[in-house]
C-alpha cells in the first residue's frame, strides 16, 4: 500500500546528476523531499507535486525524504530509444535503453562476447565499500579504469548515491551500470552478466566492482537479506571468465551478535551459498580479534572454500583520513569501524595484486 500526498514545492535545495532535493509543504508541514529528473521531470518553486510519504510515515531509513511522483499539470515524452521497462508492470515503470536491445550499437559485441579473461571483479555487499575499494585501486594502480555495477538490492535510482556522485567527481570512478530494476547509469543491462560482459567489452574495465546501492533490506533471518546476492555475483564472474574477489562484512563495533565479527551476511553467503572459490581479504588486527575471526571463518567452511588472504590495514585507514569525503557504515564513521573499512579497502588492494599479475605477464590471462 502507498500513502500519498499531495503538495507544493516551497524550495530547491540543491540539484545534481538529475536529481533535485527540494522542501514541501503537505497540509502545512514543511519536509524534504527528492525528485528524480527521469522520472517526474525537471521540478521547480511552485510546482503542485504528487509525493510518495510511505517510508517516511514508516520511519524508514530513506534520509529523512518523500519521493516526487508527479508534477501536476506539467506532461512528459518518451526518449527515442530503448524498449526495455524497468520497475516493470507497476505505476512506475520506466523506459531504459539496454546494452543489450537490438537496437543498440553494442548489440553484437554483448552477443559475441567470449571471456573476461580474468578481469578481476569484486563482489561487495554494503554500498559504503565502494569507497575504499576504489580509493585502493586508484591507490595502487592509479591508470585501472573501474566501472561499479549497481545492483537492485536496495536503492534503485544510482543518483540517490552521494558516494557514486564523489568518486565520479573525483575520477576514481571511470563508469557506471545498473542492472536489474537500479537505474540511472552510464549504461543499462538487464542482469549480472551482460553488465559483466559490457563492462569489459564496452567499458574497457580493468576492475569491475559490483554491489547494491544505498540501503539493504534484512530480517534478521539467516537468508532473508538481499545480501545474498554476493554469491550470484561470484558465480556469474566464474562462468564469464574473470577473477572472484568476495569483500568480507566485518565488525567489532555492530553489537548485535548475527554481526559480530566476521558477519553471518559473510558466513552465510561465503560459507554456504557460493559454489565457487574466491579471494577473500581479511585484515591483520589484535591476536584477540583475529582470533574470533579466524575461528568464525572455521566453523563457517569459508577458510576451505576459499583463498584467505591476510593484508595489513592502516594504509586504507591513512587514505581515507585524506579524503574530503566523509564515509560512514550503518551511520558510523571510520574510527569506529575500522574493521570493516580495512577489510573492503584490502579488497581492492587485492585487485590491483591481481591487476599487476596481469602487467607483468603482458596480456591478461596467461599467468592462469
Amino acid at each position: 500500500m502507498l500513502e500519498i500526498r499531495q503538495g507544493k514545492v516551497i524550495e530547491i535545495l540543491s540539484h545534481r546528476d538529475g536529481l533535485t532535493e527540494i522542501r514541501i509543504d503537505i497540509n502545512g508541514k514543511e519536509k524534504k523531499g527528492i525528485c528524480y529528473d527521469y522520472l517526474s521531470g525537471r521540478v521547480e518553486v511552485g510546482d503542485e507535486v504528487v509525493v510518495n510519504t510511505t517510508a517516511t510515515s514508516l520511519a524508514l531509513g530513506t534520509g529523512g525524504y518523500d519521493f516526487v511522483i508527479n508534477i501536476l499539470g506539467k506532461d512528459s515524452e518518451l526518449e527515442a530509444q530503448g524498449h526495455i521497462m524497468k520497475m516493470r508492470y507497476t505505476p512506475y515503470q520506466i523506459q531504459t535503453f539496454s546494452v543489450e536491445e537490438q537496437d543498440s550499437p553494442y548489440h553484437e559485441r554483448i552477443n559475441n562476447f567470449h571471456s573476461l579473461i580474468e578481469t578481476p571483479v569484486i563482489a561487495g555487499t554494503l554500498h559504503s565499500m565502494l569507497v575504499p575499494i576504489t580509493v585502493m585501486i586508484k591507490k595502487k594502480t592509479p591508470q585501472a579504469r573501474i566501472t561499479y555495477v549497481m545492483t537492485d538490492g536496495a536503492a534503485l535510482p544510482i543518483q540517490f548515491s552521494n558516494i557514486v556522485h564523489y568518486l565520479k567527481k573525483e575520477e576514481i570512478i571511470d563508469n557506471t551500470i545498473t542492472i536489474g530494476h537500479s537505474f540511472g547509469g552510464d549504461l543499462e543491462a538487464v542482469n549480472i552478466y551482460s553488465a559483466l560482459i559490457a563492462a569489459y567489452e564496452i567499458q574497457e574495465a580493468d576492475i569491475i566492482i559490483v554491489s547494491m546501492g544505498p540501503g539493504i533490506v534484512g530480517t534478521g533471518t539467516k537468508y532473508g537479506f538481499t545480501g545474498v546476492e554476493q554469491a550470484d555475483i561470484l558465480h556469474a564472474t566464474k562462468v564469464l571468465g574473470g577473477r572472484p574477489i568476495a569483500v568480507p562484512r566485518i565488525s567489532f563495533s555492530d553489537k548485535r551478535e548475527r554481526h559480530y565479527g566476521l558477519s553471518h551476511h559473510s558466513r552465510t553467503n561465503l560459507g554456504e551459498l557460493a559454489l565457487i572459490r574466491a579471494k577473500v581479504g581479511i585484515p591483520y588486527l589484535t591476536q584477540e580479534k583475529n582470533s574470533v575471526l579466524e575461528q568464525q571463518l572455521s566453523d563457517s567452511e569459508i577458510i576451505n572454500k576459499h583463498d584467505i588472504i591476510y593484508r595489513k590495514g592502516k594504509e586504507v585507514l591513512e587514505v581515507l583520513s585524506e579524503l574530503d569525503f566523509e564515509v560512514t557504515t550503518m551511520g558510523r564513521r571510520v574510527e569506529e569501524e575500522q574493521e570493516y573499512f580495512m577489510a573492503a579497502g584490502i579488497a581492492g588492494i587485492i585487485a590491483s595484486e591481481e591487476l599487476r599479475k596481469e602487467d607483468d605477464n603482458g596480456s591478461k590471462g596467461e599467468d592462469s
